[in-house]
């Protein structure tokens, strides 16, 4: 595996100031996939912004990991079904015209 779209969880736990153990959780609850190579725990680039939310939940909420599975779990809902409206009004619009 290449690391080169992969960020170092210590380098993460440095920068946010976070407990190895906050990833480790989060991978538990399926919110993250850690990958691993040589020893050391990676995260893909693409994941960090959902970490930077999880984090401000978790530290500035004090919300628990069930809770922020429940919260991404929500946003993905909306996510969807705000797809979903989309393409409803542009199939509507065809019969508008």
């Amino acid at each position: 595996m290449s690391i080169e779209n992969f960020i170092p969880i210590n380098q993460l736990c440095t920068h946010y100031k976070v407990e190895m153990s906050f990833f480790t959780h989060l991978n538990e609850f399926g919110l993250i996939e850690i990958e691993t190579t040589e020893e050391s725990l990676y995260i893909h680039q693409d994941k960090i912004t959902d970490v930077e939310k999880m984090i401000r939940l978790h530290v500035e909420l004090d919300i628990n990991f069930e809770g922020i599975d429940t919260v991404f779990n929500l946003l993905e809902k909306i996510h969807d079904l705000q797809a979903e409206l989309t393409a409803t009004k542009n199939r509507l619009r065809l019969y508008e015209d």
